[in-house]
């Protein structure tokens, strides 16, 4: 990934803080998830990207998906206001668990911008080179596909994505789905509509639209 690989310096530097964090602290997700993102959805079939921020820091939440946990596991607030969003705008029926496989395996690139963190300390491996790695992976979304979505949360996730090719790739933004943003702002995600509006992005690139349901 032209100056951050896995073998650069950098990388080695990252993966040698999380290992020693490892060793003293509990960090999730565990090892074997951390980027199985990219089992769930190969770059080759990515069609719709998410961008959250780290992990969630809870036990057995964090798998390698941003937003989603594994079934079981008791569904986050900010994916209750995306199951809300999505039931009002795609009329899917309210999922019963978090687990997000079923769009991963369609093309939603659920990445979170680092891919580590501590337990019960949100933002804990903020600032240690997660962000280059990832900052790369969109670089090569936006260099090496054609007509993406990029549906962006939040400032951050705008931040993030602020070089992206805009004549090649579709934009969608509005606030964070969590409850402190998501009603609030000038560009609320509830009523946002966001879900069918990447459907009828994908469509007219001539893409198979997401089927947004979540079976039970």
């Amino acid at each position: 990934m032209s100056n951050y690989t896995t073998k650069s310096n950098k990388f080695k530097s990252l993966a040698t803080f999380v290992a020693s964090q490892r060793q003293s602290k509990t960090v999730y997700p565990p090892p074997e998830d951390v980027f199985s993102l990219f089992n769930y959805t190969p770059l080759s079939k990515v069609k719709v990207v998410i961008v959250g921020q780290d992990p969630y820091h809870g036990p057995n939440q964090g798998h390698g998906l941003s937003f989603s946990v594994r079934k079981g596991v008791q569904i986050p607030p900010s994916l209750r206001n995306i199951y809300k969003e999505a039931v009002s705008d795609v009329k899917i029926k309210p999922p019963t668990h978090g687990y997000l496989e079923e769009w991963a395996e369609q093309g939603v690139f659920m990445l979170n911008a680092v891919l580590t963190v501590r337990k019960g300390e949100a933002d804990s491996h903020k600032g240690k080179g997660w962000e280059e790695f990832t900052d790369e992976i969109i670089k090569i979304l936006d260099k090496e596909c054609d007509g993406l979505v990029f549906l962006l949360w939040g400032k951050k996730a705008e931040k993030k994505c602020e070089k992206i090719n805009k004549s090649k790739h579709t934009i969608i933004s509005s606030s964070h789905p969590s409850p402190l943003g998501a009603t609030k702002t000038a560009s609320p995600f509830i009523t946002s509509k966001c879900f069918s509006r990447a459907n009828e992005a994908l469509k007219a690139k001539g893409k198979e639209p997401i089927d947004w349901k979540i079976s039970n």
